[in-house]
């Protein structure tokens, strides 16, 4: 009975087991399958990764070499600019020592025209008062009060006009004229560059107190008689050293009086004509044309200032 049942047992699990043992193939199948597929990945994965690695690996050798071939260029480069400068500073240092030499040159030699023109005006000054002591020498002595009127009523010739007054000499009295002009005092100073003018008018230096006349009426804001002096410089005294101040010195007083256009014609007349001679006071009067917001315009012949 025992056995009996045991074989029973059996014939009842047989289907099952072939069933289990059906499904464990397929299972196995399954599994091979996918085994497969993943061998078939990994070696897929495996050739892709060796050939990123190979491209990497070559454009690391391509950029490798472009660096190369950028610091060889620039090392060209650098060497060519480093010839270049050395070719070009050397010739542009040795024009710019030339060109300051030359003006160091320029400088002296106008340092040197100015202290000559201050010692001929010191000399001129000197023969006049020479002049006039000759001069004072061969002159008569003055008739008696009343005899002039009585000469010319006679026929006679009139008299002379006065020199200097005694003791007064050229060289002194325009030091001392220059010396109450810069300390300020106007009055005095202009009352000894009048007779500076007046008893000493063919020297150097009467150019020279013409002008400073007018610079004072223009610091007192007395611009007609400003204008006027300097207008004496310029009829008076056309060589003298002072022309070129006195047309700039006309443009600022033009530019006081609202005068625009005179004004402009003083200062390119000193822009165009002194550029050469006296180039600060053309850069002067450059200057003032472009405030007025003009140009120097057409340039003219210039004339050398003496």
């Amino acid at each position: 009975m025992t056995f009996a049942r045991i074989v029973l047992v059996f014939l009842a699990a047989a289907p099952l087991s072939f069933g289990a043992s059906k499904e464990i193939q397929e299972l196995q199948r399954d599994v091979a399958m996918l085994q497969d597929q993943v061998r078939t990945m990994q070696k897929d994965f495996g050739d892709r990764l060796v050939s990123m690695q190979t491209l990497v690996q070559t454009t690391l050798d391509a950029v490798n070499r472009t660096n190369n071939l950028v610091n060889v260029m620039e090392n060209r480069f650098n060497d060519a600019m480093k010839q270049q400068q050395t070719s070009v500073s050397g010739p542009v240092l040795a024009v710019g020592q030339k060109l300051d030499q030359m003006s160091e040159d320029f400088r002296a030699v106008r340092e040197s025209v100015l202290d000559m023109n201050t010692r001929m005006g010191k000399l001129d000054a000197k023969l006049a008062d020479l002049q006039n002591l000759v001069n004072t020498i061969r002159t008569p002595a003055p008739p008696p009060p009343g005899s002039g009127d009585a000469n010319a009523a006679l026929g006679g010739a009139p008299a002379q006009p006065a020199g200097p007054p005694a003791g007064v000499s050229a060289d002194t009295l325009y030091s001392n004229a220059y010396r109450d002009y810069t300390t300020g005092k106007s009055d005095l100073a202009l009352q000894e560059f009048s007779d500076y003018i007046k008893y000493f008018p063919t020297t150097q230096f009467a150019a020279n107190s013409q002008y400073y006349i007018g610079d004072i009426y223009y610091k007192r804001n007395e611009i007609p008689s400003a204008l006027q002096a300097f207008d004496a410089v310029l009829e008076r005294f056309p060589d003298g050293n002072k022309t070129g101040d006195a047309h700039y010195m006309k443009g600022l007083c033009y530019v006081k009086m609202a005068r625009n256009d005179s004004a402009a014609a003083e200062f390119r007349t000193v822009a165009r004509q002194y550029a050469d001679t006296d180039p600060d006071l053309a850069a002067k009067a450059k200057a003032r044309l472009r405030e007025m917001g003009l140009t120097v315009g057409a340039a003219t012949t210039t004339r050398k200032r003496r």
